[in-house]
């Protein structure tokens, strides 16, 4: 048993450095998706018409915010990478070259989200509701721009192994969403009541503030201290850039496709009846939260897998992945078991509509059957993530949401009749097929060392592999 110790022993070690990294992260994400059941609290307590164009408003902001954080991912495997090898110097250049980007990705997302009126059209929105959906969108879109300088902040921390302030300024951008929320909508101190146009100023003054108060952070705290972030002024580098599209344009396809997925599935079911739709926005609720946990694990995994392609550790890759991948899977038998035990009770949470509760029950135990394969393809590409590798499970995301999924829950739901059940159930395919995929593609990578071709250029000569390593 002697020579197992040192293997065990590297495990605990990883699995407890990817534990400190993800609690953290964990926690601020699901902040991000607080902020959501506020505005829809707030919004329904002001009237159900405010309600219901938040509601829309917020799944046209939902695409731009996928948008915003996956081309921003290409910052902490960069930054993590450097790390590792021992190049913090570098670390500055990278993060200015980023928030370049951030700007022009915000303006972008701005615009975009401003002239959002095909996208409405294409939706169906309610004509009543129109109005008020656009002056939310028109409120909210001037957020953008610190929503991707906000990501960009937290990939440099993330990246240098610094979480725990993306929880802090996480919750404290919840924490200043409640009042700002409450005197806008609602019309108080002096100011007249501005319902979802007030949402949507609240939801952007926060992100403001947010990021603001993350900038301050970075130049003030010592362990930013030494990586010459603001030590000079730096005009767009576009090679500098074009790498970090390079990593991030992917990861941003990726992730509005898998959006796009979950969008495209409530829109199918919105034909099958208000009941049927209540249903599938509770055991999306449901899905979503427990969603956070594998996601913050998954955003840990890249870290460590970058540190370890930093220091041209092959093993140390091995077990970054393998490890984190193993922790997922933990967490996803905790959140299966609740789901497939309680499906009933946590239903009832939500709603007191018995036809509602009985059948999000059963698209709750169907969430609860995918939870592993959700674990295993988050995690998966958060350990590719930390090799710079997007373009090949680009790929296979798109292959397996709509290649897969749609289409399988589309014939379930239709030619054999089995309504939301059915897409949910394409859900399940087109995540294990991801699953699948995207685990071989990690396996193979990190035992025939193809990492490599992804490590950042380095100025000088690689670190080299020492000795054992391999």
């Amino acid at each position: 048993m002697k020579p197992f110790r040192p293997e065990r022993a590297r495990v605990r070690h990883e699995i407890g450095a990817t534990v400190r990294l993800a609690i953290p992260l964990i926690l601020a994400q699901l902040a991000a998706v607080g902020s959501n059941v506020i505005d829809a609290i707030l919004s329904g307590h002001v009237s159900a018409h405010v309600l219901g164009a938040v509601a829309v408003g917020a799944s046209i902001w939902s695409l731009a915010i996928v948008c915003g954080i996956g081309m921003m991912m290409a910052v902490p495997p960069s930054v993590a990478q450097l790390d590792g090898a021992g190049r913090r110097h570098e670390v500055g250049g990278v993060f200015r070259q980023a928030l370049w980007l951030a700007l022009a990705m915000g303006a972008l997302l701005w615009f975009a989200v401003r002239h959002a009126g095909p996208l409405i059209d294409l939706i169906g929105v309610t004509p009543s509701l129109r109005y008020d959906v656009e002056r939310f969108l028109s409120a909210i879109s001037w957020g953008a721009p610190a929503l991707t300088c906000y990501f960009a902040l937290r990939g440099l921390s993330e990246g240098l192994s610094l979480t725990r302030p993306s929880m802090y300024f996480g919750f404290g951008g919840l924490v200043l969403l409640v009042p700002l929320g409450y005197v806008l909508m609602f019309g108080k101190l002096g100011i007249a009541p501005q319902g979802a146009h007030g949402c949507g100023i609240a939801t952007a003054t926060a992100l403001w503030l947010e990021m603001l108060g993350f900038g301050v952070y970075v130049l003030k705290h010592r362990n930013y201290h030494g990586l010459n972030l603001f030590e000079r002024f730096e005009w767009p580098h576009w090679r500098r850039i074009g790498a970090l599209l390079h990593i991030g344009l992917p990861m941003a396809v990726t992730l509005l496709a898998e959006g796009g997925l979950f969008v495209a599935t409530a829109l199918v079911i919105s034909t099958l009846g208000e009941d049927v739709i209540a249903s599938h926005q509770v055991a999306l609720n449901v899905a979503t939260v427990f969603f956070m946990v594998p996601l913050g694990v998954a955003m840990a995994i890249t870290v460590r897998v970058g540190n370890a392609v930093g220091r041209g550790d092959a093993r140390g890759v091995r077990y970054a992945g393998l490890c984190g991948i193993a922790l997922t899977l933990a967490t996803q038998l905790v959140s299966a078991s609740l789901m497939l035990a309680l499906p009933h009770f946590i239903a009832m949470l939500y709603t007191h509509d018995a036809k509602v509760i009985a059948l999000a029950a059963q698209l709750i135990v169907l969430a609860g059957l995918f939870q592993f394969s959700d674990g295993i393809q988050v995690a998966a590409n958060g350990a590719l993530r930390g090799l710079k590798d997007t373009r090949v499970p680009m790929a296979i995301t798109l292959f397996a949401y709509w290649g897969v999924g749609m289409p399988a829950g589309w014939w379930l739901a239709f030619h054999h009749g089995l309504g939301a059940r059915g897409m949910w159930m394409g859900l399940i395919a087109g995540l294990s097929v991801a699953a699948l995929l995207l685990f071989i593609r990690f396996w193979r990578s990190a035992w025939r060392e193809r990492w490599r071709r992804h490590m950042l250029a380095p100025a000088e000569q690689p670190v080299p592999v020492a000795p054992g390593m391999t």
